[in-house]
């Protein structure tokens, strides 16, 4: 790499982390809930699996800069003056004869999210860049294409599902709706301004529906020639018919064409889910009945949610691999999972795997580390659902699917030595009935203290718990 591009990944990397892009996605302010009973019965299932993995994994990678968004030319975007925006993008798009992960290892990051609790993938099989990490028959641009070509694992979409299959995840398709690779999304006749198509689609109508072609083949591939699909997560929520343009989109701070972008979300739905049935649509940010769960990115909702959504977060700054990334502690990762399910959502942890095609020893450390927690606690999140006094203190609750069972879920601060007793108000236990704490199976002391409810741990638990759980029979 010559050290003018050097600098710009540099740049890249210290400032335009997860956390500093200005765009992220955020919600859609309604729901519509779906009337497919096949759709009605996977959405329940996906309900009840809470924690989820999201795999970014690109030719970002191999430089270890943020994906894809360095093409884009947008005024939160920052390069080299030096160096010409049209050199940029050819030196990117370079990087796909780079590209040659030859320690590629599904399995290892299937293990990964296994051992961490994780119950579903979403795996990114093509982002904004349009570089292809699945065998498409509607690009050259591909991992099957490049220095990995004649790699038995070369259709790497294939390796990575098989592999969390294997581990018993449901599976999650991520596939990016703009397309900046594709003559027929950023025509190299005109200048790329912003994220968005770089021509006037009312002028040429014919480029636009090719375009769509190329989009509706490539899902098509992905729903037929992958094995069993639970989600096709569509991310790039500009890419919308003009009447669902809405506050949170204008927000993003790029330009809104005077054009729909419209690419047929029916037909589409209509192809996924005859070849997928119950196929969950989660057409980001844009509301309807193709957005059957609401993502807001790298936070979480101030309030309880009734209807279904996750947070997708980065476990650490950046969403793609990035060397020397400072990843979240294990407490802060269980503390929101729990608040998020104690909200009624699901975590969807985002990782990025090395150019290498293995996953830093940190992050599967580090999954680890959060496994060893949810392993013991685990009854207080999966198929659990909200309670509607679901908050106090430092205190969050949840209630098992047939409201017969309550659970507490106490964070303890970091650098906090654990108590001898907990309290909170609300959430009363049967009188004389039995609580249990999670992490050791045994039933401990409790007592009611005017409104309060006093629980006494025992003895002997090991230190640095970053929350502890219990569960009871509560008053209806």
């Amino acid at each position: 790499m010559n050290k003018p591009i050097l600098l710009i990944a540099i740049i890249f990397l210290l400032k335009m982390t997860a956390f500093g892009q200005p765009n992220v996605h955020g919600q859609s302010s309604t729901y519509e809930w779906p009337s497919d009973p096949l759709v009605k019965k996977k959405l329940e299932k996906w309900q009840d699996q809470k924690f989820g993995m999201i795999i970014h994994w690109g030719l970002y990678a191999v430089p270890g800069i943020m994906e894809s968004w360095n093409l884009c030319s947008e005024d939160w975007i920052s390069r080299d003056s030096t160096i010409a925006y049209e050199d940029y993008k050819k030196w990117y798009w370079g990087l796909s004869e780079k590209f040659n992960p030859v320690n590629f290892n599904p399995d290892q990051w299937a293990k990964a999210g296994k051992s961490a609790g994780m119950k579903y993938l979403v795996f990114t099989t093509k982002h904004h860049d349009g570089f292809n990490m699945f065998d498409t028959k509607e690009s050259d641009f591909k991992i099957s294409n490049g220095p990995f070509k004649g790699n038995p694992k070369a259709d790497a979409a294939k390796f990575v599902f098989d592999a969390f299959r294997k581990q018993d995840f449901m599976i999650g398709a991520y596939f990016s709706k703009p397309d900046w690779h594709s003559q027929y999304y950023w025509w190299s006749k005109y200048a790329t301004a912003d994220r968005n198509n770089n021509y006037d689609i009312k002028k040429n109508p014919w480029r636009w529906n090719k375009f769509k072609t190329q989009t509706f083949n490539q899902i098509s591939e992905l729903m037929n020639n992958y094995g069993s699909v639970d989600i096709l997560w569509l991310d790039g929520g500009w890419v919308r018919p003009l009447e669902t343009v809405n506050d949170e989109v204008r927000a993003w701070g790029a330009a809104i064409p005077a054009w729909s972008q419209d690419i047929d979300m029916p037909k589409i739905a209509e192809m996924g889910r005859k070849a997928q049935p119950g196929l969950l649509i989660v057409d980001r940010t844009v509301h309807g009945p193709y957005e059957n769960y609401q993502t807001p990115e790298q936070r979480i909702p101030e309030q309880q949610l009734d209807h279904p959504w996750e947070s997708c977060m980065t476990l650490g700054g950046a969403w793609g691999f990035v060397a020397n990334d400072q990843y979240k502690s294990v407490a802060t990762v269980i503390h929101s999972l729990i608040e998020i399910t104690a909200k009624g959502g699901s975590l969807l942890l985002g990782v990025g795997p090395k150019p290498d095609g293995t996953m830093p020893d940190e992050v599967v450390n580090r999954l680890g580390e959060i496994g060893n927690w949810v392993s013991k606690n685990g009854k207080a999140i999966y198929e659990t659902r909200i309670t509607k006094d679901y908050h106090n203190d430092n205190t969050w609750f949840t209630q098992s699917k047939d409201a017969k069972t309550k659970y507490a879920l106490v964070c303890i601060k970091e650098g906090e030595s654990l108590p001898s007793t907990v309290s909170w108000t609300g959430n009363e236990p049967v009188k004389g009935s039995k609580v249990k704490f999670l992490q050791t199976g045994e039933n401990v002391k409790w007592v009611k203290e005017n409104a309060t409810i006093r629980v006494f741990l025992p003895k002997g638990i090991p230190a640095g718990l970053p929350a502890l759980a219990f569960s009871f029979s509560s008053k209806p």
